[in-house]
């Protein structure tokens, strides 16, 4: 999220973004959002979140996400906000592997962003996977993969709370957790 001057002295458009972030729609007992600190030279206006998703009590996947805003479009993207995400996941040693992890973490975005409404446009990104080997003293501590998915794109409105809540979803995604039944999201969305 911004410092408190930088969103009082931002438009009315921008605060209302903010608010997307700091109220998000789409909740789960397992994300915790928090926030931190935005990039300071992206953009005239920005604003972050983090995100932990904790499971039987270990943390199997993080994320933040960063709301850009440029009202007098000076930047290199087409329109006055960019979203900006990043999701970190372990995974299981079979999946590590699987040839297709990269087209499959891109389809947890790309459906998300469907699934949220959150139209779009110029969406790009790339999807990285990381072992890590221990040695000497480390070695009995095996191997572990992470899959790491970093991704931007434009909002077509300025109603952000679509893009907010595919974030989420991709970090629960990201994490392996079931998809929330429709009830679910029916009770999230007529909270007042």
């Amino acid at each position: 999220m911004p410092d408190v001057g930088s969103a009082e002295n931002a438009p009315e458009t921008f605060r209302r973004a903010v608010e997307a972030l700091r109220e998000p729609l789409l909740t789960r007992p397992e994300i915790t959002v928090a926030e931190i600190p935005a990039p300071q030279r992206l953009a005239p206006h920005t604003a972050a979140s983090s995100a932990a998703v904790e499971v039987r009590g270990d943390e199997v996947a993080w994320g933040r996400l960063i709301l850009l805003y440029d009202p007098e479009n000076t930047r290199d993207w087409p329109g006055p906000f960019r979203v900006v995400c990043q999701v970190n996941s372990e995974l299981e040693s079979e999946i590590a592997t699987d040839p297709l992890l990269g087209q499959v973490a891109w389809s947890w975005l790309t459906d998300a962003l469907e699934a949220q409404d959150a139209t779009h446009h110029t969406l790009s990104g790339t999807v990285t996977r990381a072992t890590t080997e221990g040695f000497g003293t480390k070695a009995d501590e095996g191997s572990s993969t992470e899959v790491e998915l970093r991704a931007s794109w434009t909002p077509e409105s300025d109603d952000l709370s679509g893009h907010v809540n595919a974030w989420l979803a991709l970090l629960a995604s990201a994490a392996g957790l079931p998809p929330l039944d429709v009830a679910d999201i029916s009770r999230q969305r007529s909270r007042p």
